[in-house]
């Protein structure tokens, strides 16, 4: 495992975190549990959650652990989210200080913490002034509630909107942006990287895996079965299944990928993530486990190293299909530039 700064903050985390969403849903608290002291025993110190995971759920059962092994909390960075629904009336959601003061105070309450170490936005919020949700975060900083903020799923201008309005009333500022990333899907480095890299701010990528495409689960024209996601409960997203086999594209990108985790005698997950790790602007990879055996193959990416000639034939292979202004010539214009200018 290695160790890198979180976002633009002094606080250090492993570049492997763990992603806690399966907890009290498709993992039981025992295995729940057993999943957490793997990750903290082979080195990771980064533990992502969310209110809305389970209803809540995960953060308890992420509290139970930590209460029954009391020198964890000293060791590990912990994040959680506020945003979405927590219950049916109008204020129960958003980013207002009403819904955050609440929807903070429940989370500190689940984790039995008395700080979360990194408080994220799960989402926009188009109808709370922006101004309004800052300052809320600045104010949870200086009052010790949370130690630093980050946004999940904000786009490029939204990410730039916030941290110059942070700057400007001279409060304190985002630190991470936890955002849908992995070799199929690539469309956030038209403009969400480089907004976050001109900021300063970490990348925390969520399904670095493509839901499971790039474990190479699934095979081509082949519904899924079995203990997998969609094979347990096919409407949590058969259409999208669909869509993506039919696409040659994602087929592509799997070959590739599978014959250079047979070179090193890998799995595909682990050239996946080994892939992603070290992406501009990647501060950690979030990693979901539904079961030890699936944390242990996916933590083994730690060790893996990709040679330079491979990491270029999956970055080729999966360059996102983007040829309408300003995201074609353009960008191709800029990239150029680049290269003539030595930087």
């Amino acid at each position: 495992m290695q160790y890198r700064t979180l976002g633009n903050s002094g606080a250090v985390v492993s570049n492997y975190a763990l992603g806690t969403m399966t907890f009290g849903a498709e993992a039981t608290e025992e295995t729940s549990h057993a999943i957490l002291d793997g990750y903290v025993e082979a080195g990771g110190n980064f533990i992502d959650t969310a209110d809305v995971y389970s209803a809540g759920v995960s953060e308890e059962i992420i509290g139970r652990w930590l209460a029954q092994r009391p020198e964890a909390r000293d060791r590990v960075v912990l994040a959680t989210k506020g945003r979405f629904p927590m219950g049916g009336a109008p204020n129960d959601v958003g980013t207002s200080r009403r819904h955050l003061t609440r929807a903070l105070d429940d989370s500190l309450r689940r984790l039995g913490v008395e700080q979360i170490d990194l408080y994220q936005m799960h989402a926009w919020d188009p109808i709370t002034p922006l101004e309004e949700t800052l300052r809320f975060l600045h104010d949870s900083v200086s009052n010790g509630k949370i130690a630093y903020y980050g946004f999940s799923n904000f786009l490029g201008w939204q990410l730039t909107k916030a941290v110059h309005i942070a700057k400007a009333h001279g409060w304190s500022a985002p630190v991470t942006l936890q955002p849908q990333y992995s070799l199929l899907v690539r469309e956030i480095e038209s403009e969400i990287v480089p907004a976050s890299q001109d900021a300063n701010i970490g990348l925390l990528p969520w399904s670095p895996l493509g839901g499971g495409w790039l474990s190479g689960k699934y095979k081509r024209d082949e519904p899924p079965t079995g203990a997998t996601r969609l094979g347990e409960n096919p409407e949590r997203g058969m259409e999208a299944w669909q869509a993506r086999n039919d696409d040659p594209h994602t087929w592509e990108i799997i070959e590739t990928l599978e014959k250079i985790a047979a070179d090193h005698g890998a799995s595909a997950s682990q050239v996946a993530l080994a892939w992603l790790v070290d992406r501009p602007g990647v501060t950690s990879v979030i990693l979901g486990a539904r079961t030890t055996e699936q944390l242990a193959d996916n933590l083994a990416a730690a060790d893996l190293e990709l040679t330079p000639e491979e990491t270029l034939r999956l970055t080729q292979t999966s360059q996102p299909r983007v040829g309408v202004y300003p995201y074609g010539p353009m960008a191709q214009t800029q990239r150029s530039r680049k290269i003539e200018g030595g930087r």
